[in-house]
């Protein structure tokens, strides 16, 4: 019992260092006003206000997208991965993309679509002419995506390897076909994997800032480009932790609604 103990004192003490201590320090500093007094007024101000409330939907929105896109291009490239011969090498090579600095790849995504990138390059030489790519909408949730797919389709892989093929070949052998073996067998077994990928996603979503100012401008404003004004420009630290704590507590919800349901008994369709 000592030695269990001794070897869980490391991971008990991470987690009180650098999970609770920070949220339980961004929930109390969100009950001081910019001239440190204590007040509710943060949490007032953010609930009646229609600027954060604007932001709030702004960042579920596209929090969302980001989320949807991912996935639509992640479970067909994790099902494809799965049936290669070297799927270890080709997911190593998807997973390379993150070793390499978050800014590095914004920068590189803004020489690409500037007025003077590669792609209006490419346009002025096929005759379309050169057009506005970088600071919209568009360009910020394809970066985004781009950077998040990893993480989505790290946990649909490893669902997918994990899963029996005992159980797909017996659906065959029983006449469904493809579509329904998929919808009813292979896509409901590798839920677990989707909904991992769906909180490695969503939740980095709603906090975004850096791409959202780089590439998407000050056309994308989310909770994320929120915080940072008020933790950098107006030293508002109380609005800053607020937010934050908003943040906080819609990443338990996404949580508590993609957590894993086991049910105790089967059902018969």
């Amino acid at each position: 019992m000592k030695s269990k103990t001794a070897y869980l004192t490391p991971y008990f003490l991470w987690i009180a260092l650098f999970v609770i201590a920070p949220m339980a320090l961004i929930l109390y500093q969100s009950f001081f006003s910019i001239t440190g007094h204590f007040t509710f007024g943060n949490y007032e101000q953010y609930l009646s206000s229609g600027v954060y409330l604007k932001m709030t939907v702004n960042s579920i929105w596209y929090a969302f997208i980001i989320t949807v896109l991912a996935l639509l291009v992640s479970y067909p490239t994790a099902y494809l991965i799965n049936h290669l011969k070297n799927k270890q090498l080709w997911l190593l090579l998807i997973i390379l993309p993150t070793w390499i600095n978050l800014l590095l790849k914004t920068y590189a995504f803004i020489g690409l679509f500037s007025q003077n990138g590669s792609i209006n390059d490419f346009l002025r030489f096929v005759g379309l002419g050169s057009h506005q790519i970088l600071f919209t909408d568009a360009s910020f949730i394809f970066v985004a995506t781009y950077i998040e797919i990893p993480f989505m389709i790290l946990p649909i892989f490893n669902a997918l390897d994990e899963l029996n093929p005992s159980l797909v070949n017996a659906s065959r052998d029983l006449g469904a076909s493809a579509w329904q073996t998929f919808r009813r067998v292979i896509f409901p077994l590798t839920m677990p994997g989707v909904k991992a990928g769906v909180q490695a996603v969503f939740i980095p979503s709603l906090s975004l800032f850096m791409i959202t100012r780089l590439i998407g401008g000050n056309r994308v404003i989310t909770l994320g480009t929120a915080i940072e004004e008020h933790f950098l420009v107006t030293q508002n630290w109380g609005m800053g932790s607020t937010i934050g704590v908003i943040l906080i507590l819609a990443m338990f919800v996404v949580m508590f609604l993609t957590r894993d349901r086991k049910n105790k008994g089967g059902q018969i369709r």
